[in-house]
């Protein structure tokens, strides 16, 4: 990891441009696996399954019978780490819900805005590298509490055509029954047009790769709503001399195994710090079974060096990180400066990993800049919201006169006349 000692304000941005990957071409390979799966539905599926993942599937749903096999092959602990964290995930996400309250703007005039669950959402989850079972929580918990009545989840098979069991029991545990044995941006594609086998969604949720970054924003074109824009995974870790190295360290590490284009970025006052935790990160990586993908985002990655913590402040609200760890002293005074992050660490003893699994809060989060606009998963992610308003007689009188003028000066008369012609019939019944 690269150290860079006092650079200027100018510099910044060059300093804090992520791994650029051009996409144009990925784009191209994208449009025609979407297009195909458009065209020729589970045939498509089942023709890029062989191809890309060297898996020849004779159906693309789970069976009971496999989500019964993977139950079996969970090991207990596992079983009761993944049922603490959904505990922790629920009783989070379920106080995101929020009564609708009605208020009066004016004398007669009541308006309310009511939550109403996204009725069909589609659940992407990785299986490449790494089985993202954990983003089986991150998803299907929040669909779940918000009330959409149909999801449908799809993850790719490994090479034996199956599954990985921590998946099915996951998607089991949290009441998840239509799953798909389809991957990458075909996925994407089949949960947009729908399939015979595959029903179509309103909005898919999920990370993933290039591909199915590119399918996501393809499909979006087209109407279909995604969770968020999303790339590498990231973090970004605020420290100073009462942090521990070791600690922020491990916590590099923890994104950089990722994969290859992921990135992390250490900002710091001291010099000396940067340079223990560029010994304590080549001492732990060592030992790591991801150890060659994680030094390869390492190359990506810098640690940066401030004269003053405004600076870093400053620093890091620009770069606007997935992943925001503040391990410095009075980092809860320093949280309350932080407005542009996915999610915030506050402590030495926040680990990002505590967020990606068990806290609470959710995994899913804007990447590559987008948490200077973006929002991470929530609740509310899974619904939309609907606005009521009821008028009274008397309320229409008061505020009419007010809409004809406005209506009228926008040269909309019609508009003004759905107002005048009630005005009307009112002051007929009164006399």
């Amino acid at each position: 990891m690269e150290i860079v000692p006092q650079p200027k304000r100018n510099q910044w941005k060059d300093l804090l441009q992520r791994p650029y990957v051009d996409n144009s071409a990925v784009i191209d390979k994208v449009k025609a696996i979407v297009d195909a799966v458009k065209k020729d539905g589970d045939e498509a599926l089942l023709n890029f399954t062989k191809k890309f993942d060297g898996v020849d599937l004779l159906q693309i749903q789970i069976t009971e019978k496999e989500v019964e096999e993977a139950m079996a092959a969970v090991p207990q602990a596992l079983k009761n780490a993944i049922q603490a964290a959904k505990k922790n995930i629920e009783t989070f996400h379920a106080a995101q819900l929020k009564a609708p309250k009605k208020i009066t703007t004016t004398d007669g005039v009541e308006c309310w805005q009511k939550s109403v669950a996204i009725q069909k959402v589609g659940l992407y989850i990785p299986g490449g590298t790494a089985p993202l079972f954990s983003t089986v929580l991150m998803l299907a918990i929040p669909a779940q509490i918000a009330g959409c009545k149909q999801i449908v989840l799809c993850t790719p098979a490994g090479k034996n055509g199956q599954v990985h069991p921590a998946i099915l029991y996951t998607a089991q545990l949290a009441g998840i029954k239509a799953i798909y044995k389809v991957g990458g941006a075909q996925a994407i594609a089949a949960m947009a047009y729908g399939t015979a086998t595959i029903p179509s969604v309103y909005k898919i949720f999920g990370p993933g790769n290039q591909y199915v970054t590119a399918a996501k924003q393809l499909v979006q074109m087209e109407g279909i709503a995604i969770d968020m824009p999303a790339g590498p995974s990231e973090v970004c870790v605020l420290a100073d001399d009462t942090a521990n190295a070791g600690f922020v360290a491990a916590d590099l590490l923890s994104q950089a195994e990722h994969g290859v284009d992921s990135q992390v970025l250490l900002v710091t006052t001291s010099y000396k710090f940067a340079k223990n935790v560029e010994t304590e990160l080549q001492n732990q990586l060592e030992v790591l079974p991801r150890k060659d993908m994680a030094q390869k985002a390492l190359g990506n990655s810098k640690a940066i060096v401030l004269e003053n913590w405004d600076d870093t402040i400053d620093l890091v609200n620009e770069y606007a990180a997935e992943h925001l760890i503040l391990a410095c002293q009075d980092a809860e005074v320093v949280a309350e400066k932080i407005v542009n992050a996915g999610s915030v660490f506050i402590g030495n003893y926040s680990p990002e990993s505590a967020g990606d699994y068990a806290s609470g809060t959710n995994h899913t989060l804007p990447t590559n800049g987008f948490a200077k606009a973006y929002s991470g998963v929530s609740t509310e992610s899974f619904v939309k919201k609907i606005t009521y308003q009821k008028l009274s007689k008397a309320g229409l009188q008061g505020i009419g006169e007010t809409v004809i003028q406005m209506a009228e000066a926008e040269g909309l008369q019609a508009h003004a006349e759905a107002i005048r012609i009630r005005l009307k019939h009112t002051d007929t019944e009164n006399k």
